[in-house]
């Protein structure tokens, strides 16, 4: 299986993707992960790409393709978390995977305006440690302050304001719309309404997948988180 999760920063893709990877069993790829890891390992990639993050400034897409290259070629099935951004990115991807002899199963967008995204994001709240998300409204941890997973202490983004969400939502449509329309041209996308629930989305995500499968001959009963 080999999936895409497209949407607004604070439309839930992250979450979305981590119950897909953790019920199939296949790897989550986020490029922010990855851009991290590489810079902690000191590999020739993260050194290049720790230069432009201490600036402030976008990562160019050689180097962020050159780590998806390699994350992707551990296996035929991943969730891709976020990427590929940029229609230039989508394209870039298509020609990996067709070296690959691989394609895509579906894209799924995870549609969200602006209004709740700004709402939601103003409560979420970060485990350093494992990447899980949280809210203080919707999605709590058990126990205040304390990630579920691995017990670290939760944080809040400093750009999680509503002049930053906003600029963030604005750099993102402008990004993506040409990406959404080249998805749908070829028959990928998935668009979903991502003001329900947590487990309203997981559920018809679910329903996806399970489709999906049956086309490639899978029969399996997709779980929830």
């Amino acid at each position: 299986m080999r999936i895409v999760f497209l949407g607004p920063p604070g439309s839930g893709k992250g979450t979305q993707a981590q119950v897909i990877a953790r019920s199939l069993g296949i790897p989550q790829i986020s490029t922010g992960d990855l851009l991290r890891e590489a810079a902690d390992k000191g590999t020739p990639a993260g050194t290049k790409a720790q230069e432009y993050m201490e600036r402030g400034a976008l990562v160019p897409d050689s180097i962020v393709i050159e780590l998806v290259r390699e994350a992707i070629s551990n296996g035929d099935q991943f969730i891709l978390d976020g990427f590929p951004r940029t229609l230039e990115q989508a394209t870039t991807l298509d020609d990996v995977l067709e070296e690959m002899n691989l394609a895509l199963d579906a894209v799924i967008s995870i549609d969200v305006p602006l209004d709740s995204l700004v709402e939601r994001l103003s409560g979420r709240l970060t485990c350093p440690e494992c990447n899980a998300i949280y809210h203080t409204s919707y999605n709590p941890p058990r126990q205040k302050g304390l990630c579920d997973t691995c017990g670290e202490d939760l944080y809040q983004r400093a750009d999680d304001t509503p002049g930053a969400i906003t600029h963030r939502f604005e750099i993102y449509k402008k990004q993506t719309t040409p990406l959404i329309q080249y998805y749908k041209d070829k028959g990928t996308l998935i668009t979903l309404d991502g003001t329900r629930s947590i487990d309203e989305i997981s559920a018809e995500v679910g329903g996806i997948i399970t489709r999906l499968e049956k086309d490639h001959g899978v029969q399996r009963s997709y779980p929830s988180r």
